[in-house]
């Protein structure tokens, strides 16, 4: 089976970026009849829309306007879709930044709300990230069971925090796909590093879709190096700059080797009954 990581550079316009996704879904190199699995980046189909734009686009109780656009895609192009994020309202004045994962058929799996919100400081034009102005943090894990093996999802800044990634595991994780918009100097930092550990950690393959390049005339600048990293940690795909596929095939009995080689889960002896004593 197949997975296929799409990097974009999305921007404020909804339907130049639908139309991109598109085009590039056409042009995806596939062998006849083997399952495909996509992940696009985060923000994919809303890049650096302020807070009144993102509640614009914002679906309600689970609808809305982008999901219905991405499942509709998934289906017509017969792909199993992480469909990277977009805005659904919370029960505030803020939004969620939502992952969902649709079938082949355009059923939707699965969805994943973004844990960690990224507000920090950058040495960057921005300089200043409070993603909490805007977004609603999640409040829950999702491992979805899918043809490609229990896929559980995580967005971006979630990359930094272990815990959610052993969650992940826990509870049946074998590949994490990690929708992105790492910004150039965080990326050109961490994010290679930040992958390959949780790959190790987790014995699970990690898909990590981004964006790149500079978004709305400058005022963002991304890594890219979408990547997809084996239970090894070995980087088996890559690309790093520019627009376009990342591509491998993904082996489940791989994940079952390492894990039966060096069963690590199963050695953790830092676990909630030690932490109550």
């Amino acid at each position: 089976m197949q997975v296929s990581l799409l990097q974009c550079q999305s921007s404020r316009d909804v339907q130049a970026n639908l139309a991109y996704i598109e085009t590039q879904l056409k042009q995806l190199p596939r062998q006849i009849n083997q399952a495909q699995m996509v992940v696009l980046p985060e923000c994919c189909l809303l890049f650096g829309g302020h807070e009144s734009q993102q509640l614009q686009y914002a679906g309600i109780e689970d609808e809305g306007e982008l999901k219905h656009a991405l499942a509709t895609l998934a289906q017509r192009y017969q792909v199993y879709m992480v469909a990277g994020t977009i805005p659904m309202r919370a029960d505030d004045h803020r939004v969620f930044s939502r992952s969902y994962l649709f079938s082949d058929t355009g059923v939707t799996l699965g969805s994943y709300d973004k844990l960690h919100l990224f507000d920090v400081d950058v040495a960057d034009g921005t300089k200043t990230y409070r993603e909490s102005d805007t977004f609603h943090p999640g409040l829950r894990i999702t491992v979805v069971d899918t043809p490609f093996g229990k896929v559980g999802l995580a967005i971006c800044y979630d990359i930094r925090f272990p815990d959610l990634f052993r969650a992940l595991r826990l509870a049946g994780a074998e590949i994490i796909a990690l929708p992105s918009a790492f910004t150039k100097v965080t990326g050109e930092a961490h994010w290679q590093v930040l992958l390959q550990a949780r790959a190790i950690e987790t014995q699970c393959y990690v898909l990590g879709a981004g964006q790149w390049g500079q978004h709305n005339q400058g005022s963002r600048e991304t890594w890219g190096h979408s990547m997809i990293v084996d239970p090894w940690g070995k980087v088996i795909a890559e690309r790093p700059e520019g627009l376009g596929w990342v591509q491998a095939e993904i082996d489940l009995q791989q994940i079952a080797k390492i894990r039966q080689q060096m069963p690590v889960l199963g050695h953790n002896r830092f676990i909630e009954p030690m932490l109550a004593n």
